[in-house]
C-alpha cells in the first residue's frame, strides 16, 4: 500500500509516500514559509530525482496538501497516476495526552479529542489539525491515521510520570509527565532487538534520540517505563536550544530581576539556551567541535555539559530498570556524531561497557554494534525512521479495519 505521511507544523509541512510492501519512499518534501510567501521542495526518490524547490503563494495549510497532491500525481515528476493509489494518510500528532494511548483511525471523535489536549500542544497540536482537515477535505474517502508522539510513553506507571505537585493540578489541568519522541522511540527499541535477532519483549533497552531536541527512553521489555522530557518537550537533556533540566524557581528568579513575563522566560530556556548558550552561540554540533578543536573554552564546555547529562540520564533508567541490556544511539548526532558518542560511553565504564573505538569511528548513520564481543551491554547505532513508523501504524489500522 503507498501510504501518505504528514507532519504539519506551525508554518510547514513535511510529506513522505512510502511503499509499505517494501519500505520504500516514493517521493518526499517540505512545504515551507505557509501563509507568508511560501515555497514547495519536492523529490521524486524512486526515480532519483533532484529536489526540485518552487517558489509559490502558500495561504494556508489547506493549499499546502493541494500542492503536494498536485506534485505526487503529476504526470511528469508524481509516483501515483491517480490518488486513488494512495491507500491512507498518516498524520504525526505531537500530543495525544492521556486520551490517545496508541495510534487510532481519525474520526470526528478522534479530531475533538486531539482539539481538547491542544492546551498542551499550542505550538503544534492546531497545526496537526489543520493538517488532517486540509487532507479530509481534500480526500474525503481516504482513510487517515492519528499517531501520536505521546502514546508510547503511556505505559510509565505513576510513580514515573507523576509530579510531586498538588493533586489538584493533575486532576484538573492532567500535569504530568508524558514525554515525545515517542514514534521513535518505539520505533528504534523495536527494530534494535530485530537487528539483535532478539525480541524487544526480552531486552532492556535505553534509547537516546539525540538531536537538536533530544530524549532518553528506558524501554523495559517492550515497554516505555520512563522518559525524560515531560510535560513538554522542555524538560530532560540540554539541547541544542532548549535549557532542558532546571530548577523552576529558575522562571520566577529571571523574571523579576528582568521585569519580563514568566511567558517569556520560557522562551528563552526553549529558544536562547541549551548549548547555544552555554558555547555563546553555536548549536550545531559540527560548529561546536570545530570551535572545540581550535580551542574554544566556551564550546568544550557545552559538549562536555551535554554528554554528560545524557550519561546522567543513561545511568538512571539503568537503575530504574534494575539493569540494561541494550543502549541505543538514533537521530542525527547519535547515528552520525562519533565524537559525541564517544564523550558520552566515556561515563558508562562501571556497567562492562567496552566500544570498538574503530567501529565507532566508522560509523555514521549505519546500523551499527559500536561495543566489543566482551562488553556487558551491547551499543548500537540505529538510523531512526519516523516517517516509516507512522505508515506502519497507519497501515496496521487500515488493514485490521478492513477485515472487521
Amino acid at each position: 500500500m503507498n501510504i501518505l505521511v504528514i507532519n504539519c507544523g506551525s508554518s510547514s509541512l513535511k510529506f513522505q509516500v512510502i511503499d509499505t510492501d517494501n519500505g520504500s519512499v516514493l517521493a518526499k518534501g517540505l512545504c515551507e514559509r505557509i501563509g507568508i510567501d511560501g515555497a514547495i521542495t519536492y523529490q521524486n526518490v524512486r526515480d532519483h530525482g533532484g529536489k526540485i524547490k518552487t517558489k509559490t503563494q502558500i495561504e494556508d495549510h489547506k493549499k499546502a496538501i493541494s500542492l503536494v497532491l498536485d506534485a505526487i500525481t503529476d504526470p511528469q515528476g508524481g509516483v501515483v497516476k491517480t490518488l486513488a493509489e494512495i491507500g491512507a494518510v498518516g498524520h504525526r500528532i505531537v500530543h495525544g495526552g492521556e486520551k490517545f494511548t496508541e495510534s487510532t483511525l481519525i474520526d470526528d471523535d478522534v479530531i475533538q479529542g486531539i482539539r481538547e489536549v491542544s492546551d498542551l500542544a499550542p505550538l503544534h497540536n492546531p497545526a496537526n489539525l489543520t493538517g488532517i482537515l486540509a487532507c479530509r477535505a481534500l480526500m474525503p474517502n481516504t482513510p487517515m491515521v492519528a499517531v501520536f508522539d505521546t502514546s508510547f510513553h503511556q505505559t510509565m506507571p505513576p510513580k514515573a510520570y507523576l509530579y510531586a505537585l498538588p493533586q489538584k493540578y493533575y486532576e484538573k489541568y492532567r500535569i504530568r509527565r508524558y514525554g515525545f519522541h515517542g514514534t521513535s522511540h518505539k520505533y528504534v527499541s523495536r527494530a534494535v532487538a530485530s537487528f539483535l535477532g532478539k525480541k524487544p519483549e526480552d531486552l532492556k533497552t535505553i534509547v537516546c534520540h539525540l538531536g537538536n531536541g533530544a530524549s532518553v527512553s528506558a524501554v523495559e521489555y517492550g515497554k516505555c517505563i520512563d522518559t525524560s522530557m515531560g510535560l513538554t518537550p522542555l524538560e530532560g537533556l540540554i539541547m541544542g536550544t532548549r535549557s532542558g533540566d532546571v530548577d523552576p524557581a529558575v522562571v520566577s528568579y529571571i523574571a523579576d530581576k528582568e521585569n519580563i513575563t514568566a511567558s517569556e522566560v520560557i522562551d528563552i530556556l526553549n529558544k536562547e539556551s541549551g548549548v547555544e548558550a552555554l558555547s555563546g552561540g553555536l548549536s550545531d554540533f559540527r560548529d561546536l567541535w570545530d570551535a572545540r578543536d581550535r580551542g574554544d573554552e566556551k564550546a568544550t564546555l557545552a559538549l562536555d555539559a551535554w554528554a554528560y547529562r545524557v550519561a546522567k540520564y543513561i545511568g538512571a533508567y539503568v537503575a530504574a530498570m534494575n539493569g540494561v541490556d541494550v543502549i541505543a544511539f538514533t537521530a542525527g548526532i547519535g547515528e552520525n556524531d562519533d565524537k559525541s558518542r564517544a564523550l558520552i560511553y566515556q561515563y558508562l565504564g562501571y556497567l562492562g561497557i567496552t566500544i570498538d573505538d574503530a567501529k565507532n569511528a566508522a560509523t555514521h548513520g549505519d546500523a551499527a554494534i559500536i561495543s566489543t564481543p566482551e562488553s556487558k551491554v551491547t551499543v548500537v547505532v540505529y538510523p531512526t525512521n519516523e516517517e516509516l513508523a507512522i505508515a506502519q501504524d497507519t497501515l496496521a489500522l487500515v488493514e485490521g479495519a478492513r477485515k472487521n
